[in-house]
């Protein structure tokens, strides 16, 4: 069940803590995809936490938004590239995308392998996607009081195994959120001291949610050799024998 976009809205951008991981998340974020200049940037789920950095240099930005969950105009004071749209059916051309971010998208999904599908569809070759979701063994979902407490919370190898299995290829891991679902002021002042020391520990146990980068790669069909057929052969004119006079 997809938590409300009024809901999601207010966690990240009215909350000290919804701040405090979207920090935490897109750092990372921007670890595996420092810039994305003259490409195609597409969201889904609630995925303009995560959009913001590439408004300015992508050739164009779009934060697509289930219908289940509802949409809201973004970004505030500029032309919004927000779209309604439904979860398995994207109003985008096959193979338009150069990066496709999904948060908040794969764990409250309806139809896992539709929209997964879906996703590869989208992607050009080459492209790359970043899916980021609760971590199972983490504290942040077990806690009802944040957007990583609803849906379906994965471990890092069903989430490989998952994406995997819908031809996509893992690039890179990466992991975030390894204060505690806190508002306690203590917390929320330490929060970035608590992901420097998380990363340096075993970060896939302690971490709130997981991140993997995967590749759509495209490979070459595979065809028997040309086969050199001579339907009319030439005939060679060899020289006749010299026969030498006894």
């Amino acid at each position: 069940m997809h938590l409300d976009v009024l809901d999601l809205r207010n966690f990240y951008y009215r909350t000290p803590l919804g701040r405090v991981a979207q920090r935490a998340i897109r750092d990372q974020m921007l670890a595996l995809w420092p810039e994305a200049k003259s490409q195609t940037v597409v969201g889904f789920g609630f995925s303009q936490p995560l959009l913001r950095p590439y408004m300015d240099d992508a050739r164009r930005v779009i934060a697509l938004m289930p219908a289940q969950q509802g949409v809201m105009p973004w970004p505030a004071g500029a032309p919004n590239v927000s779209v309604l749209c439904e979860e398995t059916q994207w109003p985008i051309e096959t193979g338009r995308a150069d990066r496709l971010l999904v948060l908040h998208g794969l764990e409250f999904s309806e139809n896992t392998p539709a929209l997964l599908e879906e996703c590869w569809r989208v992607l050009g070759p080459g492209g790359r996607a970043i899916f980021v979701v609760p971590n199972r063994s983490g504290l942040w979902s077990r806690s009802v009081g944040t957007p990583f407490g609803h849906g379906h919370s994965y471990t890092m190898g069903q989430l490989e195994t998952q994406l995997r299995r819908h031809n996509f290829t893992t690039e890179r891991q990466q992991v975030a959120l390894f204060g505690p679902p806190s508002n306690a002021r203590f917390w929320l002042r330490t929060s970035q001291a608590w992901e420097n020391f998380g990363r340096r520990i075993s970060g896939v146990v302690a971490a709130g949610v997981l991140m993997v980068e995967v590749s759509k790669q495209l490979h070459a069909p595979h065809r028997p050799g040309l086969r050199a057929v001579v339907r009319k052969p030439i005939a060679v004119a060899l020289p006749k024998p010299v026969v030498e006079p006894m």
